[in-house]
């Protein structure tokens, strides 16, 4: 899965994902909205096969980028934690 920005602003952030895997991409959205300096987070799914699936995320404070650097670190605990 790539991962890039489309737009950004002081308080949003909209994230594009080619080859997504919604596997990683629905826990992503709980633990941004988890987040109590999130306040909006959207998942923007189009036709698959004419444009890239996307992720708007809004803040009420902070930056946008840090909201989703700290809900990227809360996933990747969580699937480590994981044993076999």
């Amino acid at each position: 899965m790539q991962t890039y920005t489309v737009e950004k602003t002081d308080k949003t952030i909209t994230l594009g994902f080619k080859d997504v895997n919604l596997t990683l991409i629905s826990p992503m959205i709980k633990a941004l909205n988890d987040d109590k300096n999130v306040k909006i987070v959207r998942f923007i799914d189009q036709h698959p096969e004419l444009k890239d699936r996307m992720l708007f995320i809004e803040v009420h404070k902070g930056k946008p980028e840090a909201a989703v650097e700290k809900a990227s670190k809360a996933v990747s605990e969580y699937y480590s934690s994981i044993k076999e």
